[in-house]
């Protein structure tokens, strides 16, 4: 599949990604990326086939490269989203899809200000977009036809694997993919802690812990066994991994988990709401 013509309105950490990966698959036909400040467009008008504008160089630049795509991806902050909308609804043709990646905007909020005939389409990527790896959820609104999302799905999976839900699924999805390098990062530190305080310089310590993860995370993937099943042949009976594994249990592990994802749903609603 080729990808049809692009734009992205605002390209920061995770906009940028995913037009990294874009470029990076060779898929696209042509893409229009706008920014606010003439430095940050300068940064991306030289990777092949971009066509880089600021807006503090000429206001009108949204409305030109919305103008100019089949599909149109939204990643400017949540706040900015509704006036983006309003600004380049008129110059959006019909069945131009436009594809969101601000958190806790609704596909109703899309759907409301653009008015029939513009598929729309939400997303929730996570930060290892950044090296092609990330997880994308994505949902369709109401007049998106199976072949809009075959094509945006295309898209995401130039950075990674993506998962199709019901948007009333996103924000849980948030908690578990979106949030969920944070949660490992976090493991990773406090592991770190751990290995330094038993006399591992930071250095060592940290190339214990992390190609740890790298290794195991790796194990996974090629072999595609169910991480239970490895946790049990790493953890010998009566061994040391089966104490420490004692010990983590008797935490309730388990129950952390759930009241801390439980924690980021209550705010990713909160945040949905306005609050």
């Amino acid at each position: 599949m080729t990808l049809p013509p692009l734009a992205f309105l605002g390209a920061g950490s995770m906009g940028g990604a995913i037009l990294h990966g874009v470029v990076a698959s060779g898929l696209s036909v042509g893409i229009a990326v706008t920014n606010r400040t003439p430095a940050k467009a300068a940064a991306l008008a030289e990777l092949p086939g971009v066509t880089s504008y600021a807006l503090e160089a000429d206001p009108t630049v949204n409305q030109d490269a919305a103008a100019s795509a089949d599909i149109v991806v939204v990643g400017v902050k949540p706040a900015m989203v509704p006036d983006l909308l309003r600004e380049i609804a008129p110059s959006l043709r019909p069945g131009t899809i436009v594809v969101s990646i601000a958190a806790g905007v609704t596909i109703a909020t899309f759907e409301e200000i653009l008015g029939a005939g513009i598929p729309v389409l939400r997303s929730m990527p996570n930060t290892p977009a950044l090296v092609g790896r990330a997880v994308t959820g994505l949902a369709a609104g109401t007049s998106a036809t199976a072949a809009d999302i075959a094509v945006v799905r295309e898209m995401f999976e130039t950075v990674g694997t993506v998962i199709e839900v019901p948007e009333s699924q996103i924000d849980a999805l948030s908690t578990i993919s979106g949030s969920g390098p944070a949660y490992v990062f976090l493991l990773m530190e406090e592991l770190t802690k751990a290995a330094v305080g038993k006399g591992f310089a930071e250095p060592e310590a940290r190339a214990m812990v992390e190609q740890t993860f790298i290794g195991a995370a790796y194990l996974l993937e090629s072999t595609g066994e169910d991480p239970a099943e490895l946790r049990r042949r790493v953890t010998s009976p009566k061994g040391t991994t089966e104490r420490a594994i004692a010990v983590l249990q008797d935490a309730h592990l388990d129950d952390v988990f759930v009241e801390a994802t439980d924690a980021a749903l209550a705010r990713a609603r909160e945040l949905a709401a306005g609050a």
